[in-house]
């Protein structure tokens, strides 16, 4: 079944989509708009346990692709993270569109996502897409001194080498989010970058004013 992209749009425009990359301020921008506004935020990393439940590994061998420890894990190139991030990506995006659906019908919802421009020209609007970027130069340490990145952080310190391990995810950080941080810049989309200094309740009321909220 195929869904032409103006459907798409008209069932998920209740949706505000705050995305971009790592560190950028997505999830904090979010929740200060969330409480503000009194509008959900729905956060698709929250969701990828429960999507992987649904999931299955004829349909989405990526989401259910499994490591016996971090060694295992941090033990691929650079190349193979990439392409492993990119299909779970992909393969999570369709349990997303559903619930996003489901959740936005009577009432907004924010969605805190790390969609790329050409998925969200698909889904939505630019006055419905923000972007909070930050230039992803060596996103090792602060992505994992993330309090909601416990987990992945207590993982990488399981590896019998903690600094290869730290290596490798910010080369793949890197590879992956630079090509993309370029496009926003030049795209024409609402987008800030960290690197203006703007501190996180400037960032929220620049963005509640290009959703139109103020």
């Amino acid at each position: 079944m195929i869904f032409e992209d103006n459907v798409l749009k008209e069932y998920l425009s209740n949706v505000y989509f705050i995305a971009g990359t790592p560190c950028g301020g997505k999830t904090t921008v979010s929740h200060i708009l969330g409480e503000r506004h009194g509008i959900s935020v729905y956060d698709a990393d929250e969701h990828f346990d429960a999507h992987r439940g649904m999931s299955d590994s004829k349909h989405q061998p990526a989401m259910n692709t499994s490591f016996a420890d971090a060694d295992e894990f941090f033990a691929r190139s650079a190349d193979e993270y990439l392409e492993w991030l990119t299909a779970g990506a992909r393969e999570q995006l369709d349990f997303m569109l559903l619930d996003l659906i489901r959740i936005s019908a009577d009432k907004p919802v924010i969605c805190d996502c790390v969609l790329k421009i050409e998925e969200l020209r698909v889904l939505s609007d630019p006055s419905r897409v923000a972007f909070m970027i930050k230039e992803p130069v060596m996103l090792a340490d602060e992505y994992c001194g993330r309090e909601d990145h416990r987990d992945y952080r207590d993982w990488l310190y399981s590896a019998s080498d903690v600094e290869g391990a730290k290596a490798l995810c910010s080369e793949t950080l890197m590879r992956l989010n630079m090509p993309f941080y370029k496009e926003v810049r030049q795209s024409g989309y609402f987008f800030i970058d960290r690197s203006e200094g703007l501190d996180r309740e400037q960032c929220a009321e620049r963005t509640a004013e290009h959703f139109g909220w103020r």
